[in-house]
């Protein structure tokens, strides 16, 4: 029955409106028809606890609810809510038929203005982002508050909410979230929420508890004209909508900070902070990060048991589900990391640089590689890679200097602020190293050696598979391995923290097992 409407609302003629064509846009919780000015967005009729679409008047409710909360932010996009018929020809939304379904009927917002896709492109700098923030921090000051919505930033309604993620997680510990995760999180939570029990008292005292819009990311907010648009609100749930505004904001910061862009993020909170004069939105905001990223975790796992996509779409879905996660797991991280200078270590091929990426995505640090700083010496850009001959051109003996004395500074200049920083390159000799380790005690940091190993016969079909894809940032290739294997020269407990990782674990383990370590 499903797909049989579905199919027929994948026709021009199912809208009132003249169209050339029809897409279909799924979510775990809706079907969105695009027709060439016009997005109707269809329920499905499913029950996930916090959300229950089941019946044909809970749908009509809840499109009804959409249209009035998003005309906050949206007043001339939502146009009301339209009923699906039945008619000889399958379901359409006109003629006199039985009403088989409700939709939200709105304005086409154009694709490419979306906030991800601008991103993508690098179309995005901090002046659109301040902007963003600006109608956020407006919209925040001017939502409805009171005393039934502050009851909701009570800490045992955001505990439950939380209590409710981790249940729902429980049946994807093979697939998204590793058990072992879950319960790191759940007790990190559980201790901060402790600690913090008087600050989430105060927020509902001082009127931060209002009525919000709930899924304030990257994919829900739009540019056009210069105006900026925040769609999709959350209808469905009000203990979901009534929160904090520090978790409101919090998630288009951490979707920021998903998209490799923590710069921009610190630019929206820096904008968003000086226009609500929030001075206690800091000590929460990365709880509230923590939050979001789960959420969007649980959410995309949801979509491995949507018999409504394709393998594809549920491949995908895996991983940025466990992206999520690990980028959850990786706030907690940084609350407790000190200054640190990270530095690779391992053969050309062994994965390194998938490490360094990694971690540098989980703490948000910067990640210097040395292949990249070397080209960018010579003046060649990063990609292609170049066929040199071993020690020679880009390799000699000085040029080895000038990029390792190059990523000397990149790694000061991050010590220097503070900050963390991981150097990704071989390594292969201990001097190298060294100049490293004195950089760190200089300023007081962490040195660790991420010595990274991997099988010689997976080591050269890697290097192969590299070659014949051509555009790679690193020039290792299988016949300079050997002489690289004879010249490498194994790190020693007395250069610093060794921390030994096989890349036969994923990514995401290996930088579970360095945040053990670190302890």
């Amino acid at each position: 029955m499903i797909r049989t409407i579905l199919k027929s609302l994948l026709k021009p003629e199912a809208y009132p409106e003249p169209t050339h064509s029809v897409e279909l846009i799924q979510t775990h919780v809706s079907w969105i028809f695009l027709t060439d000015n016009y997005a109707y967005k269809v329920k499905k009729p499913v029950d996930f606890g916090f959300l229950n679409f089941t019946t044909i008047d809970r749908r009509r409710f809840y499109c009804n609810e959409e249209v009035r909360l998003n005309r906050r932010l949206c007043p001339d996009i939502y146009e009301g809510v339209v009923e699906l018929r039945e008619t000889s020809s399958g379901a359409a939304f006109h003629g006199n038929g039985p009403i088989i379904d409700f939709a939200v009927r709105m304005k086409r917002l154009p694709a490419d203005r979306m906030l991800d896709r601008l991103l993508a492109k690098g179309e995005i700098s901090a002046t659109e982002i301040r902007q963003v923030a600006g109608v956020i921090a407006d919209f925040h000051l001017k939502a409805v508050t009171a005393p039934a919505i502050a009851e909701y930033g009570q800490l045992d309604r955001i505990m439950f909410n939380w209590q409710e993620n981790f249940e729902q997680m429980s049946g994807f510990e093979d697939s998204t979230l590793p058990a072992e995760e879950r319960e790191y999180i759940r007790n990190w939570v559980s201790s901060f929420a402790g600690e913090q029990a008087g600050l989430f008292k105060e927020r509902v005292e001082q009127g931060f508890i209002r009525e919000c819009d709930g899924d304030i990311h990257l994919e829900n907010i739009c540019l056009v004209d210069g105006r900026v648009y925040i769609f999709d609100c959350i209808e469905f749930n009000e203990r979901f909508r009534y929160c904090d505004t520090a978790a409101d904001v919090a998630f288009l910061l951490m979707d920021l900070d998903f998209h490799h862009r923590k710069d921009l993020a610190d630019q929206a909170m820096a904008t968003y902070l000086e226009l609500t004069a929030d001075k206690d939105m800091p000590a929460l905001v990365d709880f509230y990060k923590i939050y979001r990223a789960f959420v969007r975790g649980k959410v995309e796992s949801f979509r491995l048991n949507d018999s409504c996509i394709d393998q594809p779409e549920v491949d995908q879905a895996r991983l940025k589900a466990i992206l999520y996660f690990r980028l959850a797991r990786g706030y907690v991280e940084r609350r407790r990391l000190k200054p640190t200078l990270f530095i690779t270590c391992g053969l050309m091929g062994c994965g390194k640089s998938t490490l360094a990426a990694q971690l540098s995505f989980e703490l948000g640090i910067n990640s210097f590689n040395s292949d990249v700083s070397r080209k960018k010496i010579a003046g060649l850009p990063p990609t292609p890679s170049n066929a040199e001959a071993y020690g020679s051109g880009l390799y000699s003996p000085r040029a080895n200097a000038d990029t390792y004395a190059e990523l000397l500074r990149l790694a000061q200049a991050e010590l220097t602020t503070g900050r963390s920083v991981i150097i990704d390159a071989s390594f292969k000799n201990q001097a190298a190293r060294l100049q490293f380790a004195a950089l760190a005690e200089r300023f007081s940091a962490e040195f660790i050696i991420l010595q990274v190993t991997c099988s010689d016969p997976e080591i050269r079909r890697r290097l192969v598979d590299r070659s014949t894809g051509g555009q790679s940032v690193s020039d290792g290739r299988l016949e300079l391995l050997d002489q690289q294997q004879k010249e490498f020269e194994l790190p020693e407990n007395s250069e610093g923290k060794i921390i030994v990782l096989s890349t036969t674990n994923s990514p995401a383990a290996q930088t579970s097992m360095i945040y053990a370590r670190l302890g």
